[in-house]
């Protein structure tokens, strides 16, 4: 719920960054009013967890929700709780990563169990007698419960149980289902494996004692190899009887039903296994009207071996000495088998089969399931232990990051103080004689470009690799100062992030939009240098191919042409005539602008300025207009986050996030260049002449 409306005394301090008032957090009477603080003057009402250049950790604790975002709530409630845990909330603004011992409230119960739990933890990791802990002691759980059993998270180690026999009980459940990490890092059993495994077991032997019962078991202990035996051939017996019986109800059915001749062609044509599984296809014998199964001769070859199995252990117990099984014969083993199979079919318990009845036995027959819940028990008296460990984890992170935050959500003073890099600055980038600041991860590119071309800036999307550890992200990058002359898809640079690590960058996408009003003033002329380069071009290849062409011309009509008188060539009075025209025009225009400039007198380079801004002007209007707008709302907005105020990027502060190169102060630099072009000088005596021609005739104005 917003907390607009909830009244407050304080007295707030706001600085003005970005166009837009920002709240000061600089106290630890601040942090405490938050709460306070009208949800309309926070920068941020959203950030993700996820692509920011802040600890995972600490994001995962902020998120109660676990909804991969942070809102003003959490933050609220973070803030509460760390205040309320701390003797002076001041602290949370020094950033610390150390939490001293005597920093923490012992004026609260709350407060008093989070000391004793520090205190137990660095007793833990052997440093009874430090006065601070750190991250570092808390964020490896399993060196804190390396040497307790107990741990209060119910799960308990079969090494907790001092009785050997509980603890092979405890093995044999681990063996069984598989185990519970607990807090050590140990595997363990929990109060789930635990009943799990004696319900198992019971349902186990409970299956087991019914099928003692002589009717299920015909031939006794022989009778599971019986069933074994059948079942692996069942199969290839019924289909062998069901083709005997429609054979002997269309005797024309018997050649299709034996597999027609062209079957064996592709067989003989290679070498064959008898396991070979188109043998294995075919059925298990010849078919006949009314056959009975052969047991000896004349079995497919593939099946030999399991027809064999099916005389020793199910034939001969329950028939007899048999040369061939009838299918009356086959019913009446299957039907002799029928209720061991049924006793099979119902088994239950089947995690526990391998440890064997007899086990089964031993391990029901003891007290050995209460006795393991005593030890869950016990572990679990010490939950609220256990829980104010996690607890002065969370205060020990938000003692050291949450001031950070706060300075990236509440306000974007880290952004424009420019002292240090945003938590959503990823690194800068290095490209074309300049760096940016800032640059920001991109997971979607075609979807943050659809939401960051409205931030009016200058956009530049790299991809970045990491080739010696294959790894690859995708960055956009700001340009706010310089010129696009040299930007292009397809450029290369040198892309460092926040923890130093280089990475190659390659141009994939661009934003166009103005950089500086200095590429907006000299825009105008490019383009038209441009438009001639491209037109004086474009004509000159033309005229090549003219050329060209009459040469080739030229060429092959000059045998047939060796005995004809030369033409003299002639003069095209037209061309000359537009010539003299287009001349005179020019000159025209020449002398109307030089009189122009002439009548000025004393204003002359007032005519001049005007000129050049009739030129630049509009597209240095444009490009003012343009950069006084630029936003770095749509840019994080693109990422998740949702930012709440227009945080403008004006001309001085864009100048600030991407630096232009620079010799360093008190350098020195040798202007000769040995390959520079050489000079023509007459271009210096052409414009010192005309200088002079426009001096004299101004003061003879003048005059």
């Amino acid at each position: 719920m917003a907390n607009a409306q909830l009244p407050s005394k304080h007295l707030w301090r706001f600085f003005r960054a970005g166009g837009f008032d920002q709240v000061r957090l600089d106290s630890g009477a601040d942090l405490q009013a938050l709460a306070t603080l009208d949800q309309k003057l926070w920068v941020a009402l959203s950030c993700p967890t996820t692509s920011l250049e802040f600890d995972s950790r600490t994001l995962e604790l902020l998120d109660t929700d676990n909804d991969g975002r942070i809102r003003p709530p959490e933050i609220i409630a973070a803030v509460k709780w760390a205040c309320a845990c701390l003797k002076n909330p001041d602290d949370l603004l020094k950033g610390s990563a150390a939490l001293p011992l005597d920093a923490i409230t012992d004026a609260t119960a709350e407060g008093q169990q989070l000391l004793a739990s520090a205190r137990q933890i660095l007793a833990n990791l052997g440093k009874p007698d430090a006065a601070a802990i750190g991250v570092e002691d808390t964020a490896d759980t399993a060196r804190i419960f390396a040497e307790t059993f107990f741990n209060g998270d119910g799960v308990v180690p079969a090494e907790a149980a001092q009785d050997p026999v509980l603890r092979s009980v405890m093995d044999d459940i681990i063996a069984c289902l598989g185990c519970v990490p607990d807090r050590s890092g140990k595997p363990g059993v929990n109060q789930d494996l635990v009943e799990r495994f004696f319900a198992d077991a019971q349902a186990f032997a409970h299956w087991w004692d019914q099928g003692q019962n002589p009717a299920v078991k015909p031939l006794g202990e022989a009778t599971a190899a019986a069933a074994e035996a059948v079942q692996a051939i069942r199969g290839k017996v019924d289909d062998y009887f069901a083709r005997c019986r429609l054979a002997a109800y269309d005797s024309r059915a018997v050649n299709a039903l034996n597999r027609e001749e062209t079957a064996y062609l592709g067989l003989a044509a290679r070498d064959l296994t008898i396991t070979d599984a188109e043998i294995a296809g075919f059925p298990l014998a010849r078919i006949q009207a009314d056959r009975p199964l052969p047991l000896n001769q004349g079995v497919n070859p593939a099946w030999m071996d399991a027809v064999g199995r099916l005389e020793t252990h199910a034939v001969q117990p329950i028939l007899g000495k048999e040369v061939a099984l009838g299918e009356s014969h086959w019913q009446t083993i299957l039907a002799t088998l029928a209720p061991y199979a049924s006793w099979c079919s119902q088994k239950v318990g089947d995690t526990v089969e391998k440890l064997g009845i007899d086990r089964i036995g031993q391990i029901l027959a003891g007290d050995f399931k209460e006795q393991i819940n005593g030890l869950i028990e016990q572990d679990r008296a010490l939950e609220p232990q256990a829980n104010a460990i996690a607890a002065v984890d969370r205060l020990i992170r938000l003692h050291r990051d949450l001031a950070r935050l706060l300075n990236n959500f509440v306000s974007f003073r880290d952004f424009y103080s420019r002292k240090e890099k945003a938590v959503f600055q990823a690194g800068t980038l290095y490209l074309d004689t300049r760096s940016c600041d800032l640059c920001v991860r991109v997971a979607d590119m075609a979807k943050h470009a659809a939401m960051a071309v409205l931030s009016r800036m200058y956009i530049a999307y790299c991809d970045c690799l990491r080739r010696e550890a294959g790894e690859k992200i995708t960055i956009a990058a700001a340009f706010t100062n310089g010129d696009a002359d040299n930007l292009m898809v397809g450029r290369n640079g040198v892309f460092y992030d926040r923890q130093g690590r280089d990475w190659d960058a390659t141009i994939v996408k661009i934003l166009e939009n103005p950089i500086s009003i200095r590429q907006a003033f000299w825009s105008p002329y490019k383009r038209m240098a441009r438009f001639i380069e491209e037109l004086v071009a474009k004509r000159a290849a033309t005229a090549d191919a003219a050329a060209l062409e009459k040469l080739k011309t030229t060429v092959t009509t000059a045998p047939a042409e060796a005995g004809k008188p030369e033409a003299k060539p002639k003069i095209d009075t037209g061309m000359i005539a537009a010539l003299g025209v287009g001349a005179a025009g020019i000159g025209g225009m020449l002398g109307t602008i030089v009189s122009s400039f002439l009548a000025l007198g004393a204003l002359m380079p007032l005519g001049v300025a005007a000129v050049i801004l009739l030129i630049s002007g509009p597209s240095m209007i444009l490009a003012w207009l343009k950069l006084r707008h630029r936003n770095l709302g749509p840019i994080l907005d693109a990422n998740g986050w949702a930012v709440n105020a227009h945080a403008s990027i004006n001309i001085p502060f864009g100048a600030s996030l991407t630096t232009l190169a620079k010799l360093p102060s008190g350098s020195s630099r040798d202007i000769t260049d040995p390959f520079a072009e050489k000079g023509r000088t007459w271009i210096w005596w052409l414009g010192a002449l005309v200088l002079v021609v426009l001096g004299a005739s101004w003061w003879t104005l003048r005059q």
